[in-house]
């Protein structure tokens, strides 16, 4: 049998993917079409470029699902998860990197290994022979995408995604901005001086929302019709559904002491975060936008401490297509019209960095087991991993598929009953120690099937 895995897409499923297949046995193909065909939010030809956020949120194991994530990629030796640890950027309990050196990192290790080759070449359609995956993203070409659409007989399902501008670091006014993380989390000074505040008052906040809920936005074309994903809403739809919705969501003031004043509390706060290890560049947090470029300059040159702030990059918004998954991919993450096609990463319809690698470590490792004439058992739904793929493929309901991040709701009950009677922290840690239990389990089972 022909053990040549062809790999579409090289973000970070795709990555992921190359790698587990590579380490596994295969002789693997990407198949980038990046730097040849551009996109728009791309702005180098690396592998695992990180294009919105350089954050992948929380790294407690034990209380976040997330974070639970991170270590399972860690115990299945994920190459996206080690490489972020090796970047990673004070960020108090977040993990964030500096995302240019860990794309270098990335690439750097693909095309080191023996058994990987890339080709940086667009590919068009959905190829009929061979193995393969497609792990093309939120930003699936136009000519692979009508090919998709054909394959299914129903259109992709859409939503549109949104990014945050990035601003330069010694372009904002310290005398009114200060450095500190919520409640002063973190274990070393850099962690609990993560965040760079900017504070508001009441009326400094409701001019800013003036301001913002005028702005000159981004129109959709006629008859383009999508929702938007709630864990990356643009800051002016999130205004449009009440003025303090903000105020509550990413630029809530609280667990902040003003250095400057600290008798004063500040009625809002906006917070940027650190984008790259020098320092120089900081990302807005939160502040994904529709606005149009000039708008954007003069809105966010209204908060008080980026009055004359120079930004490296403006923030903006894109199609983000994903196929329906439950109706379309079997158990094991193929294509049920083709299954030696499978998906992987985020137009499976997951959300996120971490579950669009953690998507395509899974789809590798299960075409490595197919390819190879091994048999695999399924991923426990107890994991996240497994909560994850079993949400995509056959837990969510087909009529309403939206993007998901991952979550305990994902999870099966503990003792037959959700939570049970336990308090919130006592349930997430049963959770967690379930899901590694569990997920160890299988790696030793995937590890024999490999002997």
């Amino acid at each position: 049998m022909n053990k040549t895995l062809n790999i579409i897409g090289g973000g970070m499923a795709g990555s992921e993917a190359a790698w587990q297949a590579a380490n596994g046995g295969l002789q693997v193909v990407i198949h980038e079409m990046r730097p040849t065909v551009e996109t728009f939010a791309h702005r180098t030809g690396h592998l695992g470029e990180m294009v919105c956020s350089n954050s992948f949120r929380s790294d407690d194991h034990e209380q976040n699902a997330v974070g639970l994530l991170h270590w399972e990629m860690m115990q299945a030796q994920g190459l996206i998860m080690s490489t972020a640890y090796k970047h990673r950027l004070p960020a108090g309990g977040a993990l964030a990197v500096d995302r240019d050196p860990f794309a270098e990192s990335v690439t750097a290790a693909l095309t080191a290994h023996p058994n990987i080759s890339v080709s940086y070449a667009e590919i068009p359609e959905l190829p009929t022979d061979g193995q393969w995956i497609v792990a093309t993203g939120p930003l699936t070409s136009g000519p692979l995408a009508e090919s998709i659409r054909a394959e299914t007989g129903a259109d992709a399902l859409a939503f549109f995604d949104a990014i945050a501008p990035i601003v330069y670091a010694d372009t904002i006014d310290m005398d009114v901005a200060w450095m500190q993380s919520r409640y002063d989390k973190g274990e070393t000074e850099a962690e609990r001086t993560a965040y760079l505040n900017c504070p508001m008052t009441k009326q400094q906040y409701e001019d800013f929302i003036d301001a913002l809920l005028a702005a000159d936005k981004t129109a959709f074309k006629e008859g383009e019709t999508a929702g938007y994903f709630d864990g990356c809403l643009p800051i002016e739809v999130m205004a449009e559904r009440g003025r303090e919705t903000l105020r509550f969501g990413p630029m809530k003031p609280v667990g902040l002491t003003n250095a400057h004043d600290p008798a004063t509390k500040a009625y809002a706060v906006v917070q940027l975060r650190r984008d790259n290890a020098l320092g120089t560049l900081l990302n807005m947090v939160g502040f994904q936008t529709k606005m149009k470029y000039g708008a954007q300059k003069d809105v966010f040159k209204r908060i008080p401490g980026l009055e004359n702030a120079e930004f490296a990059r403006l923030g903006g918004i894109h199609r983000n297509t994903f196929i329906n998954s439950p109706t379309l991919l079997d158990d094991r993450m193929r294509l049920k019209s083709r299954p030696n096609i499978r998906f992987a990463g985020q137009i499976t319809g997951v959300e996120g960095y971490v579950e669009s690698a953690a998507m395509g470590l899974l789809a590798a490792r299960l075409a490595v087991a197919e390819m190879t004439g091994k048999a695999l058992p399924p991923v426990p739904d107890t994991t996240a991993m497994g909560a994850l793929m079993t949400h995509i493929t056959r837990g969510a309901e087909a009529k309403t598929f939206q993007p998901m991040n991952v979550n305990f709701g994902l999870f099966p009950p503990l003792d037959g009953v959700r939570g049970g009677r336990r308090g919130r922290k006592d349930r997430y840690k049963a959770y967690t120690d379930r899901a590694k239990a569990d997920w160890l389990g299988w790696l030793g089972q995937d590890a024999a099937t490999a002997a």
